[in-house]
């Protein structure tokens, strides 16, 4: 979320056929503002460990939430169930 551009982001382990699950930003972009796949993983590159970065970023509309407003990272794997990193 240190990215001037987004508003709020969670990561959740998505399913990996060699390294059994892998990282996958789900990303909020602020209103007004532009922000590519390939733009967020370059920002992180030099602050986070190579096997740390997302193989695949989502933009949503908003983290779900749960009803004391800590991000639902459970809601979130409810929502990409079956998702497939290709």
């Amino acid at each position: 979320m240190a990215h001037p551009k987004v508003a709020e982001a969670a990561v959740i382990a998505i399913p990996h056929e060699r390294w059994v699950e892998r990282p996958m930003a789900c990303v909020v972009v602020k209103a007004g503002e532009t922000l590519t796949a390939d733009e967020l993983i370059a920002f992180l590159t030099d602050r986070v460990a190579k096997w740390w970065l997302p193989d695949a970023v989502e933009f949503i509309d908003e983290v779900p939430k749960t009803s004391v407003g800590k991000f639902s990272k459970k809601t979130l794997r409810e929502k990409f169930e079956g998702y497939s990193l290709t």
